[in-house]
């Protein structure tokens, strides 16, 4: 920051003064006469030092030329959000969204739907092991010039000369063995959160991308938020010090919200093809709820870590990039849905990153190292937002929005602090680009995910589906080649951060990770190649 009088810009005590004229930032004692001339002198100048930009992801390329042909694979809950972001809406979603429109003016959820980019993509093949959602997915894919083919197996999908790249949404124990037998097979992925079920697959999955040279994304459609861009910028710019502690959380308290699912009425042996389903897990007889609720069991789903920390870590190593944390201590239990259950449904996850830093306003060495707290139940829906604690200042995240509070005992602002011209109570910087209107988001899982980011954000004051982005992200990676935000680099560091907190619940232990080997030292090869093996008593 420039402080020398004869240089040009502005100095340290203008610029306190002067933050007052940004309207995002927290507003100081002035004359009301002073203030209207001073705000628009000193805006440009205080944001230029600031440098602080929400600045919205590369558009990527261009979407012309030959459509990309795509299978689908799995077309649960998250597999007809993800068609959807891609083009193609139930003919269900459409009627109940148009309906609802109807009644409320303010809901533009179809309308937005409608008016999003051509991603210029046919879905020639669909697969899902139950009968009734695979015609749905025929009816939702086919156009005119395109009738869409049902695959009874993945492997017959890869197969065909007709499909380019799959989106993979089945259960987690799935998504390693489609993603690398579609790496080998030379089809690009996209695939869904976590990106593996067991440690070892994970090194499994890595190699076959890599050596492959296919475009791999892995579903964290947060990363196209533009309040997780304006952070990255923040933390380069070391506005809140030293950040020694990360709290992130999970409160949902619905059935729903705890993986509940309703059970197909329709659903049978004969109508959905158990074995299939099955693969690698323990062979069982047919059971509906392992099928529609596979989250609440370990062979098929990674739990509380797998499905919801995964999307608050990856938030965060989008921001710092503080990559895997040396060692994660787990602890938790089944509280409030004591329903037959194996995975907990409260959980506390404690990474330790003793060697991270994001930069200190101190003298050096004085600060190093840092915790990232996940703390979550499915039997309240307080909300709690996710905080950045530093020396300087702490940052809070909630959807699209920011804000940052000037820590009392900050050494970068002690000036600012000693002569009021702060008040902690304040918020030092906040951003929030969401437009006016209702944003049609009724359920509280609903609302729970669009506090995370995960729903929606912006674009020039235009709600837009992050999902979507995050789609088109991976289709320009395909056709021009342009960067992957979520790729097998930061799938890797996802998936093996997560399976960490999930053995230190499952053995009871400390896990502790090696970053010169990339291994987890304390865990037999045995159960990081085939799970932690569930004893029912």
């Amino acid at each position: 920051m420039a402080t020398d009088k004869n240089k040009k810009g502005i100095g340290r005590r203008d610029l306190i003064k002067g933050l007052a004229a940004v309207p995002v930032l927290g507003a100081f004692a002035f004359s009301s006469v002073k203030k209207k001339n001073y705000d628009a002198e000193l805006k440009e100048a205080i944001l230029k030092e600031l440098d602080i930009e929400a600045a919205r992801p590369a558009a990527g390329g261009s979407m012309e030329g030959d459509p990309i042909r795509l299978g689908i694979i799995g077309f649960g809950i998250r597999g007809k959000q993800l068609v959807k972001a891609a083009g193609f809406a139930t003919p269900e979603w459409k009627k109940s969204m148009k309906e609802s429109a109807m009644k409320n003016s303010n809901d533009t959820r179809l309308k937005d739907f409608l008016e999003q980019d051509n991603l210029n993509v046919v879905f020639t093949g669909v697969c899902d092991l139950f009968d009734v959602r695979a015609e749905e997915a025929l009816e939702t894919v086919k156009t005119e010039k395109n009738t869409p083919k049902r695959y009874r197996t993945y492997q017959e999908m890869l197969a065909s000369p007709d499909i380019d790249g799959v989106i993979i949404a089945t259960p987690d124990h799935w998504h390693a063995p489609i993603s690398i037998d579609a790496a080998k097979a030379g089809k690009h992925v996209y695939v869904e959160k976590c990106m593996t079920h067991k440690v070892g697959e994970t090194y499994d999955l890595y190699d076959a991308v890599t050596q492959s040279g296919i475009v791999f994304q892995v579903g964290h459609q947060h990363r196209q938020t533009q309040s997780f861009l304006t952070a990255q910028d923040i933390m380069r710019k070391q506005i809140l010090g030293h950040v020694s502690l990360i709290q992130a959380n999970t409160n949902r308290n619905s059935d729903n919200g705890a993986w509940q699912y309703n059970i197909h009425e329709k659903a049978s042996p004969e109508t959905i093809d158990w074995q299939q389903f099955l693969g690698n897990a323990p062979q069982i007889p047919f059971n509906a709820e392992h099928f529609f609720r596979w989250r609440k069991w370990w062979p098929y789903g990674t739990g509380l870590t797998g499905d919801l920390l995964t999307h608050d870590y990856d938030r965060i190593n989008c921001i710092l990039k503080m990559g895997i944390p040396n060692s994660v201590m787990t602890s938790g239990g089944i509280y409030t849905h004591r329903d037959g259950r194996e995975v907990p449904d409260v959980m506390q996850v404690a990474m330790e990153y003793p060697n991270f830093s994001t930069g200190s306003s101190q003298e050096k060495g004085k600060e190093k190292g840092m915790t990232f707290l996940y703390s979550a139940t499915l039997g309240n829906q307080y909300g709690r937002n996710t905080a950045l604690m530093g020396h300087d200042a702490s940052m809070e995240l909630i959807g699209d929005r920011l804000t940052i509070h000037a820590d009392p005992r900050s050494t970068r602002f002690k000036d600012m602090l000693d002569s009021k011209k702060v008040d902690t109570d304040v918020p030092l910087y906040a951003y929030d680009p969401r437009s006016k209107g209702v944003d049609g988001v009724t359920s509280a899982t609903a609302k729970y995910f669009a506090n995370k980011g995960l729903l929606y954000t912006y674009r020039d004051g235009k709600r837009v589906d992050s999902t979507h982005l995050h789609i088109r992200e991976w289709l320009s990676g395909i056709r021009n080649g342009t960067p992957i935000s979520c790729g097998i680099e930061e799938g890797f560091e996802e998936a093996i951060a997560a399976h960490m907190s999930c053995l230190s619940y499952q053995l009871g232990k400390r896990i502790e990770w090696d970053p010169a080997t990339r291994k987890i030292t304390n865990v037999d090869e045995e159960i990081l190649r085939g799970g932690v093996q569930i004893v029912e008593t």
